[in-house]
């Protein structure tokens, strides 16, 4: 039996076709025998036989442009259905017009009876063949998989709905639904009962003994992802995401394909800033731009994102080989057309960033490249002041030789206030960026923001390494706090930034409440399906040396006012004495090149009277 139907699915589409057009004859046979008042065909018979051919002959004709048969039936949704009724009724369209061109008249109440009873029977003969396919999926479904609770009761949940009852081997029992509106409450989708608001999920797990808990809400503000979220984390339960429905529509591809981790982006009660292309983009469109550290996280994505403005060219250094190629590998195969150059170079090496300037006639610098690992420079002060500030004074010295419409320096909330060499070295490029910004025509400009997640050096693929090697996570202290955002948007502030810049300025970016990073690990390790303490254990490793309990975004003396740009902010720029800052960067070059950190370090204080050197460790 097996064999013959493996052998009969081969000739599923001819079988199809055999059953429609013996309903169809039924459908007329019956129409035409009511509309007479018997079943026999006694004097009727030729006139019958003839209408019944001309039939099958629209039939044949009619429905073969529709391309029913190419259709998985088992997979049929409401168009499927509506485009079988529209090709019912044309066929019945058909068979009228032909019958009165052959001057056969079977009468308007055949016709009327032949399309329905015909609608009906196709209909109803795929409905059935449709629910039975459903019923034994819905039948076969692995017992022994895990006991889902699906977040959000609107189009997403039904696609992973469906997606589950058409997989025979699906890891995930559906057992029951939550949603926030009231009105869905007690309803079903596809069979699966919304039992209740998010508010109740930790109860709803306990009664339903959930293993898994899968959010598939897509319109939803920030606040309130977090907010399931942070409930959903209180389960223990591990919880997967389900990404915007219209990214999975453009994908083409499974959405078991793209359920993903609870990442920390999930965890920030704030929206992500855009970058406005339409508003701000304009600057970009046909210059030629440098971006130093190209190879980097953030580099690499403002490569990324410039390259969809339409430069004249873009140029990447690099001193990192690997990241500059890697870089150049995903440009070239989103944008086959990008005029691109890479520059294998450091920027403390002035005579080799004068010969780029000299022959590439840059527009506009990005200036990413930096040394940013906090402990690491603390280690070796001396490279953090060469790299970090002797770099960025080369860049500026030959952004205004060279006369460049803009400069974009990249700062960090670590500059304010600074505690440690990195930051202080920050500090100072930013007070090189604002004095020169007062003299040159090159429109020079810093951006300051917090800690990028995903970035080289962010503590998150640290915490998530750790909780995949089954602990412990290492945390510095249990009070620590931090500013987040996310790469993209870090960067769209960079370019808005950049679009409003008239010099000198110091751009800051609103971004929300500070995160507790003891909370950040706790949350991940609880959304990971696992619990803190118990499952994985936190260790705090006390502060590293330089690291502040907190950071902060603006100095006490600068003052903040709005931008045209929403949640992006200038910070007020503080007097200073320019001459005298170059005459100290003189005598700091020549400490670093000693070797004299001591002596190193008191001139940076000299330079940055707000930097308080923190080398204890709590």
């Amino acid at each position: 039996m097996i064999k013959l139907y493996d052998n009969l699915k081969k000739y599923r589409k001819f079988l199809l076709f055999i059953c429609d057009l013996l309903l169809w004859n039924i459908s007329f046979y019956l129409s035409y025998a009511v509309s007479r008042d018997s079943f026999s065909l006694l004097g009727d018979e030729k006139e019958f036989f003839i209408s019944c051919m001309l039939l099958n002959i629209c039939f044949c004709t009619v429905f073969h442009p529709f391309k029913l048969y190419e259709k998985m039936w088992r997979y049929a949704d409401v168009e499927d259905f509506f485009y079988v009724e529209i090709a019912v009724i044309a066929s019945n369209v058909v068979f009228f017009i032909v019958t009165l061109n052959f001057k056969i008249l079977l009468g308007f109440r055949t016709y009327i009876l032949t399309m329905l009873m015909s609608s009906f029977l196709l209909f109803i003969f795929r409905l059935v063949y449709r629910l039975n396919k459903v019923l034994l999926n819905k039948n076969s479904i692995n017992s022994c998989g895990k006991k889902m609770l699906i977040v959000g009761a609107g189009e997403t949940t039904l696609s992973v709905l469906k997606e589950i009852f058409k997989s025979l081997n699906t890891e995930y029992i559906p057992i029951c639904i939550v949603d926030d509106d009231k009105s869905k409450i007690g309803r079903t989708i596809s069979g699966i009962k919304i039992v209740g608001s998010t508010y109740k999920i930790p109860k709803i797990c306990i009664e339903q003994g959930i293993d898994i808990i899968l959010f598939s809400m897509s319109n939803i503000t920030a606040l309130d992802k977090k907010r399931i979220l942070d409930i959903c984390a209180k389960t223990n339960l591990e919880v997967k995401i389900i990404p915007n429905i219209n990214n999975l529509l453009t994908a083409n591809a499974s959405i078991f394909s793209k359920i993903r981790r609870v990442e920390v982006e999930d965890l920030l009660a704030r929206e992500s800033v855009k970058f406005d292309t339409k508003q701000y983009g304009d600057y970009i469109i046909n210059k030629t731009i440098l971006v130093t550290g190209g190879g980097g996280s953030i580099g690499g994505e403002l490569c990324k994102q410039i390259a969809r403005l339409s430069p004249k060219k873009i140029i990447v250094l690099d001193i990192c080989e690997n990241g500059a190629y890697n870089i150049q590998q995903e440009l070239l195969r989103e944008h086959k057309n990008i005029n691109l150059e890479i520059h294998i170079a450091s920027i403390r090496d002035y005579t080799r960033l004068q010969n780029i300037f000299n022959k590439k006639k840059i527009d506009i610098v990005f200036h990413a490249a930096a040394h940013k690992h906090v402990p690491l420079m603390e280690l070796n002060p001396e490279e953090a002041v060469k790299n970090n500030i002797f770099g960025t004074l080369n860049l500026v010295t030959l952004s205004d030789k060279y006369r460049l419409k803009k400069f974009i320096q990249i700062s960090t909330d670590k500059a304010v206030n600074p505690t440690n060499i990195m930051g202080a070295s920050k500090r100072v490029c930013e007070m090189i960026v604002q004095s020169m910004g007062s003299l040159s025509k090159t429109e020079f400009v810093a951006v300051r923001f917090g800690n990028v997640l995903g970035s080289n050096g962010s503590v998150i693929p640290l915490f998530k390494e750790q909780i995949k090697a089954g602990g412990p996570v290492t945390v510095t202290h249990p009070e620590i706090i931090r500013y987040f955002m996310t790469i993209p948007e870090a960067v769209s502030l960079v370019l808005t930034a950049a679009s409003i810049a008239k010099g000198g300025e110091i751009f800051i970016l609103d971004m929300g409440e500070p995160v507790k990073i003891k909370d950040l690990a706790e949350n991940l390790i609880r959304l990971s399906g696992l619990t803190p303490y118990k499952d994985i254990k936190i260790e705090y490793t006390g502060l590293r040396p330089g690291e502040k309990l907190y950071e902060e975004l603006l100095l006490d003396e600068e003052g903040i006012k709005k931008t045209k740009s929403e949640k992006i902010y200038i910070g007020k720029p503080i007097d200073f004495d320019g001459a005298k800052l170059m005459k100290d960067l003189d005598e700091l070059y020549k400490v670093a090149n000693k070797g004299d950190r001591e002596k190193l370090e008191k001139l940076l204080e000299k330079i940055v009277p707000n930097f308080k050197h923190n080398i204890s460790v709590i």
